[in-house]
């Protein structure tokens, strides 16, 4: 029996955030990647079957698919205070989480923000900082550089028209030259509470093995998964599987004795 979708768009300071919410059980948030969109999930989990076990939260992030950006602005450190304040707005204090790219970098932002909130959390392809590689990548982002299948695929994603992709690439691009919101020093990581799988591709073209090897030294409990040959995200198709079970196990371990 497929659970009970709940479409849902919530008004935070001036800012109509769209989520799904499904199933009952202690909340989970799935935070999806840059210029995806919470319907990214689907092809990683069946969410059906998690609903079973978990209350899914699983938001469009700021300027993402039906969520829009009335500031114009964007960083990561900003759509950390939106998931709190969603979180807020639906009543859930504590709280499990996985996040991929973007979605992991938000959840450093919530997890230092609010420390007593995140119980564990699951990052995919998450940074510290920006690395080299990583911003000669983001300077690419322009539209001129887009194929058709590129620009099909976002407008199937992003429903506000080619104006909110445009700023996507825009923001994009603006990482690039950006050094004060993904800047996470070990000191700050160090008072995170919650329990993290850190997962990292050994091929990630964005960020380097060893920024995620800095994290597992800075969180203060942390494991690190490294999947062989994979890149960025390596969470989808023949990796899907893996991670699910491995994600899932990882969430659903029992708290260790004090």
């Amino acid at each position: 029996m497929n659970a009970t979708k709940d479409l849902r768009t919530v008004t935070l300071d001036g800012l109509r955030m769209h989520c799904t919410l499904m199933g009952e059980g202690p909340p989970l948030v799935l935070l999806h990647g840059f210029t995806g969109t919470g319907a990214d999930w689907v092809h990683v989990f069946d969410l059906d079957m998690l609903a079973r076990e978990y209350r899914l939260i699983i938001p469009d992030l700021r300027g993402h698919g039906r969520t829009d950006n009335p500031s114009g602005d964007f960083t990561t450190r900003q759509c950390g205070v939106d998931v709190l304040a969603l979180l807020d707005s639906l009543g859930i204090e504590r709280f499990r989480a996985i996040g991929m790219s973007l979605g992991g970098n938000t959840l450093l932002h919530v997890a230092t923000r609010a420390p007593g909130r995140v119980e564990r959390m699951v990052l995919v392809s998450s940074t510290p900082y920006y690395p080299a590689q990583a911003r000669r990548i983001m300077a690419t982002f322009t539209e001129e550089s887009r194929t058709e299948a590129e620009w099909a695929d976002m407008r199937s994603k992003h429903v506000h028209g080619d104006a909110q992709i445009r700023a996507l690439w825009r923001h994009g691009r603006g990482f690039a030259d950006s050094f004060d919101d993904m800047n996470f020093t070990p000191p700050l990581l160090g008072t995170v509470r919650a329990r993290t799988l850190l997962v990292q591709g050994d091929q990630d073209p964005l960020y380097p093995l060893e920024l995620s090897v800095e994290l597992y030294r800075a969180l203060p409990a942390s494991r690190l998964w490294v999947v062989p040959g994979g890149g960025h995200g390596p969470i989808f198709g023949e990796q899907r599987e893996d991670f699910a079970r491995t994600a899932l196990a990882f969430l659903e371990e029992p708290a260790p004795a004090a």
